[in-house]
């Protein structure tokens, strides 16, 4: 069976969730079928993924091997081949991401305009856009604000159903993501990296990492404790106060 008449099948019976499935879809057709669209599932060579995914930016190549690892599976899981081409090789190595972010002070120091309790809003709560936009007044209750829905229909996970202390600052959100971003850009971030001031917030108000996993609705723990990892440059300056301290006791 040919690649692409394999991902067509496979896109009609997937059971993953309809926004996985229309970026596997886009993902595919931009950069997956015209490479491999034509050739036969068990013809494909390792060499040949290889030496693609060699010609590809460093996430483009991880997203490229992720798709063909998937579409194998479940080509080896519904017995249309025998065949795994794409065990043992590897995408291009992907660089050290910059963790850019602001701290509360910083955030609280800007006016960012029109949309000035939105992003405090972000800032003291840590929703990913997708879940701040379809949030309402009705959403907040019993002092906390309860998520349990998403731009896309469902959460990203069951680990994404939660409710978080409600500290203030709420209003309706713009429907479009390019609104509020053109807005946070002018200050050189972006609308998740206030995600990631909720993150540092709560390490510096010593909350335990499982506690804010549960609190950001990270299904995978891991993701949290790289954020709780992250410091800021004036963090290592102060260990050696704060050591002398501890020692002087």
């Amino acid at each position: 069976m040919l690649v692409s008449k394999w991902a067509e099948s496979y896109w009609a019976i997937s059971t993953v969730k309809p926004k996985t499935l229309f970026d596997y879809k886009g993902f595919y057709r931009r950069n997956l079928d015209p490479a491999f669209g034509s050739k036969d599932l068990d013809d494909l060579k390792k060499y040949e993924i290889q030496s693609f995914l060699q010609d590809l930016s460093p996430h483009t190549s991880r997203q490229a091997l992720m798709l063909l690892k998937t579409l194998y599976r479940e080509a080896i899981k519904y017995e249309v081949t025998e065949k795994n081409p794409t065990i043992g090789v590897h995408h291009k190595k992907l660089p050290e991401p910059k963790r850019h972010f602001l701290t509360w002070e910083q955030v609280d120091a800007i006016h960012w305009g029109k949309y000035n309790d939105q992003v405090r809003f972000l800032a003291l709560h840590g929703l990913r856009w997708s879940e701040a936009v379809v949030l309402t007044q009705d959403d907040i209750h019993d002092d906390y604000v309860h998520v349990n829905r998403s731009f896309y229909g469902s959460t990203k996970s069951t680990a994404s159903n939660r409710r978080i202390p409600y500290v203030g600052h709420f209003k309706p959100f713009p429907k479009s993501y390019k609104t509020l971003l053109r807005h946070v850009a002018l200050h050189g971030v972006s609308i998740h990296s206030f995600r990631r001031t909720y993150a540092y917030l709560l390490k510096k108000s010593g909350v335990h990492v499982t506690t804010a996993q549960k609190l950001l609705g990270h299904a995978d723990p891991m993701v949290t404790l790289a954020i709780y990892t992250s410091v800021l440059d004036d963090e290592f300056d102060n260990v050696g106060e704060l050591l002398r301290k501890k020692i002087s006791l």
